[in-house]
């Protein structure tokens, strides 16, 4: 049974999840659907691309992926499909697979060429299904179109060194329902260029000369509870996708605050380490 996976940013207020869906099952009605995320930020293509990045390698290969953000065909925004890793992801060329890729090579690549097109405002539903339960019946992709070698890379995303390789500067590009601040500094950057120096990772007004390696690392369970670090304290680590993380330990954004509200942290935002 084909695995059909739906990231989008539709939300589920409207009826566009479900007809998405019943469209599926109007296709193929043996295949199974399992919903990655309906909640990413209207646009939001780094979201997008985090939230695939770390979902899509926990299913089998062959899965085929349904992009639903910001999907309106145009001349720079083309149809594509893209085989990665034995996955399959369907998407407009918006940027959100040419950065899933960034360390990774496409096994093929084809922008969606069907008969009759369809110039629909719903592009996700009139035209993403009928390619994926394409798919899904074990079709080839170059049935439905042809070699396309112009995939979009958004260069503004990565992390960037400077000063000799004395300073990273990054970004937010992630924050999660604890309200934990994740960063597009990937660890395997990070330890390139520490070298075993000390440093120090500026966030605002905070300074942070410590990562953890998970969240219950902040506290010293040998002292006295009173005089330990815990529950409110703000910590960094890196998390299970491998990129620099500020969190405030066992947060809850509806009463103390996450690191993003307490820290003053948004989508885009700065954080840089200078190594000492």
């Amino acid at each position: 049974m084909a695995i059909i996976t739906l990231t989008t940013d539709f939300g589920l207020k409207d009826f566009f999840v479900g007809a998405l869906k019943g469209a599926i099952y109007k296709e193929d009605s043996d295949v199974k659907i399992v919903d990655i995320s309906h909640h990413i930020e209207p646009f939001n293509i780094q979201q997008c691309a985090y939230v695939l990045e770390n979902s899509y390698k926990s299913f089998p290969k062959g899965s085929i992926h349904i992009v639903g953000v910001d999907s309106e065909a145009t001349p720079e925004n083309q149809h594509i499909v893209v085989l990665i890793d034995g996955h399959y992801f369907i998407t407009a060329n918006n940027g959100v697979v040419g950065l899933i890729t960034s360390e990774r090579k496409p096994d093929k690549i084809v922008e969606i060429n069907l008969p009759n097109p369809s110039d629909s405002p719903f592009p996700v539903m009139d035209i993403f299904v009928k390619v994926a339960c394409h798919i899904a019946r074990g079709g080839t992709l170059e049935v439905i179109g042809k070699p396309f070698n112009n995939l979009k890379e958004l260069r503004e995303f990565s992390a960037r060194v400077s000063d000799n390789g004395d300073k990273i500067t990054g970004n937010v590009i992630y924050i999660d329902n604890y309200g934990n601040v994740i960063t597009n500094i990937p660890q395997h950057v990070f330890d390139s260029y520490r070298k075993g120096r000390d440093f120090e990772l500026h966030a605002r007004n905070n300074v942070i000369k410590k990562i953890r390696n998970k969240y219950s690392d902040i506290i010293n369970f040998d002292l006295e509870k009173n005089n330990r670090k815990g529950a409110g304290d703000l910590l960094a680590l890196f998390n299970s996708s491998g990129y620099i993380e500020l969190a405030i330990y066992k947060s809850n954004l509806d009463t103390v605050g996450g690191a993003s509200t307490l820290l003053g942290l948004d989508y885009r935002d700065t954080v840089t380490i200078n190594f000492l």
